[in-house]
C-alpha cells in the first residue's frame, strides 16, 4: 500500500472517529433570564454541573431571555435540545390561552413536559430593627421601597392593596438596587424583594444592619393564594426563628420533542449534582423533591423514568 494511501485511509479514520465522539456528545440551550440575574448565574451553574457529572457528554448552552413569558412562548418553535424555566402556572395559561397568551395559543404548548424544581421565587419583607415592624401590618406608617418592573415589586404592591395598608404605607420613589443602601441610612423603613433565598441584597442588609425579615400567617398565605415557603433560621444575620412567607415556583421544562434517554440524562444529573450545586451557592439548598408537588402539568417520559427509579412518586397527572 503506497504512502498516499495510507495517508488518506488514516484521514478518513480520524474523520470518523471525530464525527462519532461529536455525535455522542448532546448540546442543549437553556433558556431562563436576563444576563446578570440570579437565574441567569443559575442557568451557568447548571451549564458547569450537567458537563462535570457527565463527563463532558451533555454540554449546555445558557441563553439570555426576557423572562418567563418568552421562553414559553419560544417552547412552540424550537427543537428537542431546548430547555427553558418559567413558573408553572405560566405554563397552565399557555395551554389554555388565557391571560397574556391570549389569541396566542398553539397545540405546541400541549407538549411542554417538566424536568426538574429549581428555587422558587421567594417573597421578603425586610424591615429595619429600628422600625419596630413585626409582621406586615407593622409596616403601617412605614416608608417602604418596592422597586419597579420585577415580579416582586407587583407582588409587593398586591399585597399592601389586599392587605389594607394601601393608604397606611408610604412607597419610596426609588430603585430596589438602592434599597440597602438606603435602609442603613434610614432613607427607608423597609424593602421588598423576590428572589431565591437566601437573597444576596438581603444577605447585605442583614449584614449591613439589624433587620426583620417578617412572615406572613396561615391566613394571609391563604389570600395571596401562592404556594407557602419556609426559609430556615439562621438564613440571614440575626435570624432566630423560620421565616414563613409565600413563593413563585419555578421549574425546568422541555418539549416531548426531547428524546427519553436525554431527559433522563438531564434529570439524573441535576440531582445527582444538587449537593455540589448547593456548595457552590445556598440557593440551590431551596430545592428538593418537595418541590415535585408545585409541578402541576405532566413531567417528562424520561424524566419520569428516573423518578420511578429513585422511588419518588409522582401524581397521576404528572405521568
Amino acid at each position: 500500500m503506497n504512502f498516499l494511501l495510507k495517508s488518506a485511509m488514516a484521514a478518513v479514520a480520524v474523520t470518523a472517529i471525530a464525527v462519532t465522539a461529536a455525535s455522542a456528545e448532546t448540546r442543549i440551550t437553556y433558556k431562563s433570564a436576563k444576563t446578570g440575574s440570579s437565574y441567569y448565574q443559575m442557568g451557568v451553574e447548571l451549564a458547569e454541573a450537567m458537563k462535570a457529572g457527565t463527563d463532558g457528554d451533555v454540554i449546555v448552552t445558557v441563553e439570555e431571555s426576557q423572562g418567563s413569558v418568552q421562553n414559553v412562548m419560544e417552547a412552540k418553535a424550537r427543537g428537542g435540545d431546548y430547555v427553558f424555566t418559567t413558573p408553572p402556572a405560566l405554563v397552565g395559561l399557555a395551554q389554555k390561552g388565557k391571560a397574556m397568551f391570549e389569541g396566542k395559543g398553539d397545540p405546541a404548548f400541549d407538549e411542554i413536559r417538566a424536568l426538574f424544581p429549581i428555587p422558587s421565587l421567594t417573597m421578603h419583607f425586610v424591615m429595619s430593627a429600628d422600625s419596630g415592624a413585626t409582621d406586615l401590618m407593622g409596616m403601617e406608617g412605614k416608608t417602604i421601597l418596592l422597586g419597579k418592573g420585577s415580579f416582586g415589586a407587583t407582588e409587593g404592591a398586591k399585597y399592601i392593596e389586599m392587605f389594607g395598608l394601601a393608604d397606611k404605607v408610604k412607597i419610596a420613589d426609588a430603585e430596589l438596587s438602592n434599597a440597602v443602601a438606603a435602609l442603613k441610612n434610614g432613607q427607608i423603613d423597609g424593602f421588598v424583594t423576590a428572589g431565591s433565598w437566601p437573597a444576596p441584597n438581603v444577605i447585605e442588609a442583614a449584614a449591613s444592619t439589624p433587620v426583620t425579615v417578617l412572615s406572613l400567617s396561615d391566613d394571609q398565605i391563604a389570600q395571596t393564594k401562592r404556594t407557602m415557603l419556609t426559609i430556615p433560621a439562621g438564613t440571614y444575620a440575626g435570624q432566630d426563628a423560620d421565616i414563613t412567607t409565600t413563593s413563585l415556583p419555578v421549574v425546568a421544562y422541555t418539549t416531548t420533542a426531547m428524546d427519553d434517554d436525554t431527559a433522563y440524562q438531564l434529570t439524573k444529573t441535576f440531582w445527582d449534582s444538587k449537593a455540589k450545586l448547593s456548595d457552590t451557592s445556598p440557593w440551590w439548598n431551596g430545592v428538593d423533591q418537595a418541590l415535585l408537588s408545585n409541578i402541576v402539568g405532566k413531567i417528562h417520559p424520561g424524566a419520569a423514568r428516573y423518578y420511578a427509579e429513585a422511588g419518588i412518586d409522582l401524581t397521576d397527572a404528572q405521568k
